[in-house]
Formats: structure tokens, sequence, C-alpha cells
């Protein structure tokens, strides 16, 4: 029998293209979390802010937050995730990584850059489907502007919970609020989105609204979550089992290939 899982969103400002500062400041929060948690989510582009100076701020695979990010799984006993800059070779991928105590579970990168930022000039676009199995549970994970193409996340694999990490900004969260719960209803599935909150460099202000709905779309966290701080739920898989086998959606879906 598949477990609930307990997961706990951060959502706090961060510092530009400062990676210690960033990392040093996440640890308040994380030192506030009991044990309980199976999942930890960390922003998008958590140690730097979304900045498009990606030469700068871009780690390896092996460096020093990904190190960092198996060392707090370690202590709390869960998955710890969120997005930052990699690179490999001579690209530079805005990356959504999931780490345990044993290292990297799980990695995405970002399909659909963010053109209205130029991001497509900074890092390359990722086609992996961000998929993988914890607990009992199918997760696929996406990230921020991806949350804008419900083709690109279709629920044609079957996944339970569905996860988008942001840099989401003031002007546009009523679409980030929208958003998340129309997929959450399209897909039959649990949806988390975890957004950051403060002013950055560009003078971009971030509102926060980090949520989780359940398979019907209804809003299982805080209303309007603005503060900074740890957004939390339990997602129970006998009830999205149920849901499914009330409501047989995905049966009528159409068939194709996302990649």
């Amino acid at each position: 029998m598949t477990s609930n899982l307990k997961i706990s969103l951060i959502q706090l400002p961060l510092f530009w293209e400062n990676a210690l500062k960033n990392r040093a400041y996440i640890e308040k929060h994380l030192n506030s979390l009991d044990k309980n948690s199976n999942v930890v989510l960390l922003p998008e582009m958590f140690n730097s802010g979304f900045t498009m100076n990606a030469r700068k701020v871009s780690e390896t695979m092996t460096g020093p937050s990904i190190l960092w990010m198996k060392s707090w799984a370690e202590k709390l006993n869960t998955l710890l995730g969120g997005s930052l800059a990699i690179k490999e070779g001579e690209n530079f991928y805005n990356r959504f990584v999931i780490v345990s105590s044993e290292g990297v579970i799980a990695r995405y990168d970002k399909r659909h850059t963010f053109t209205l930022a130029e991001e497509n000039k900074s890092y390359t676009s990722g086609n992996n489907l961000g998929l993988f199995k914890y607990q009992g549970w199918k997760i696929c994970l996406r990230i921020c502007y991806d949350l804008r193409f419900p083709v690109w996340s279709r629920n044609t694999t079957d996944y339970d919970l569905l996860i988008f990490v942001a840099n989401w900004p003031v002007d546009r969260i009523s679409a980030w609020d929208t958003l998340l719960r129309a997929r959450a209803i399209e897909n039959m599935c649990y949806v988390v989105g975890v957004n950051r909150t403060g002013k950055d460099f560009k003078g971009l202000n971030y509102p926060g609204h980090s949520s989780i709905y359940d398979p019907m779309g209804e809003l299982i966290t805080p209303e309007n979550f603005i503060k900074e701080g740890v957004v939390e739920a339990i997602l129970d898989y006998s009830e999205l089992e149920g849901c499914r086998k009330q409501f047989r959606f995905l049966e009528d879906r159409d068939n194709f290939d996302l990649c």
C-alpha cells in the first residue's frame, strides 16, 4: 500500500547571485522543520535568484550546492528539491534536482526557457520528462514558465504528483494561481507550486502564493500565502485513488508522445 506524503514548501526571499548567503538563509527554515517531512522544496534558482548571468552563478552536479542539499537531506531524513544553474560542457541549464541522503535521485532541465527575460540566450532548453518514483508515488518535475504550456505537463504517464518551482512575480500572480489549479483538474493529480518572496535585483516583486491543490482542484494549503515561511500539507494517496476511480476522466485523454 502506498503511503501518504508530507510536503513542506519553503517560501522566502533570495539574495542576488549569492549562493553562500542563500544557503545560510535557507538553513534557518530547514532548522525549523521537524523530521516528518517526506519532501522539502525550495524555489526556482534557490541559490542565486532568477539571474541570466549563468556563467557567474552556475555550478556542477558535484558542486557546493548539491553537496549542501545532500547533507540537509540526510539531516532531515527527507528529499530536498529545488532548481539551480548547472554547467555541463559548454551548456548551462536551469535544472530542478531532487536530492536524498544518497545524492541526486531525479533531475529535470527547464523545457520552456523564459524568452521575455531572454533566458533562452543564457540557458539551454531541456527535453527530459522529469519523472521519478518515490515511496510508491510517481512524480513529475517542472519549472516556472513550463506552467503556461499544458501539453508539456499532460498526464500521459499516470503520474500522481506534479511539482512546479518558480520565481513568479506579483504582476502575473493570478495566472500562477489559476494555472496551478487547472493543471490539477485536467491531470487528476496533486499539484504543488513553490514560489519565492521579496524583491530581486531588477526590482521585480514576488508575492509567494506557494500552494498545493488536490486532484479536484481544491486548495489544501492557506490561500494567498504571501509571507515568508513554510507551507505544508499531507497528500493522501487513497484520496487520489478514490477520485480517479469515481471520475475516470484520464481514461478518455488523447494519446500522444511528448518527446
